[in-house]
């Protein structure tokens, strides 16, 4: 599983369940400062708070952007409520490993959404306050989901400027991280078996 963050809530992941790579995109939208994709092509597209403002999206992808699940190409996509009306948490299941997303959230997930997300392998989650959890709401959201990784995103970034760093996260939950890359490849065989880990991406 690869995976990248497109800055803010965006995460784009490649996953091979059989024979064919899958791209999943993940809030891909375009952003108000910095730089960000003008186009995708992936085979799956999710949004956590409706297909507004999204880039251009190529080809004819599956897309979820309400509460509802899909299944793909080995790939099943479980989507909630969020706390809004037009916004949702999603999780990806694909490769025997699980990815949570909390989209654009300031509140701490509802019994509905630990439904979902609970004990996910793989957390994103946004940690650089205003619209987002401040460090110690998202070290909160943590505690009760219980991923193995956690993938910080919507922190201080060009397209957020104003936002917070990832380095005030890391320090409020009291973990480092190795040096910043653009993207990650994760295997099963390779997830923390007892304690957590966090891996910081750099924007892509």
């Amino acid at each position: 599983m690869h995976l990248s963050w497109l800055g803010n809530t965006g995460m784009k992941i490649q996953v091979k369940p059989f024979d064919k790579d899958i791209t999943i995109v993940i809030d891909p939208y375009k952003h108000k400062t910095g730089t960000s994709p003008r186009s995708l092509a992936p085979d799956i597209a999710l949004f956590t708070r409706t297909q507004k403002d999204s880039v251009t999206l190529s080809g004819s992808p599956f897309i979820l952007d309400a509460p509802g699940e899909i299944e793909t190409g080995g790939v099943l996509v479980t989507s909630a409520q969020g706390h809004t009306q037009e916004s949702t948490v999603v999780r990806v299941d694909a490769e025997h490993m699980s990815v949570g997303h909390l989209g654009l959230i300031h509140k701490q997930p509802t019994d509905k959404q630990l439904e979902v997300l609970s004990g996910v392998d793989i957390l994103c989650i946004p940690v650089g306050g205003k619209d987002v959890y401040e460090p110690e709401q998202a070290s909160r959201a943590i505690s009760a989901i219980e991923p193995r990784v956690v993938i910080p995103i919507a922190y201080k970034s060009d397209n957020d400027p104003k936002a917070g760093t990832v380095e005030s996260f890391l320090k409020e939950i009291g973990l480092k991280a190795d040096k910043p890359e653009k993207k990650v490849i994760i295997k099963k065989k390779d997830l923390p078996q007892e304690d957590m880990m966090v891996i910081v991406l750099s924007k892509e």
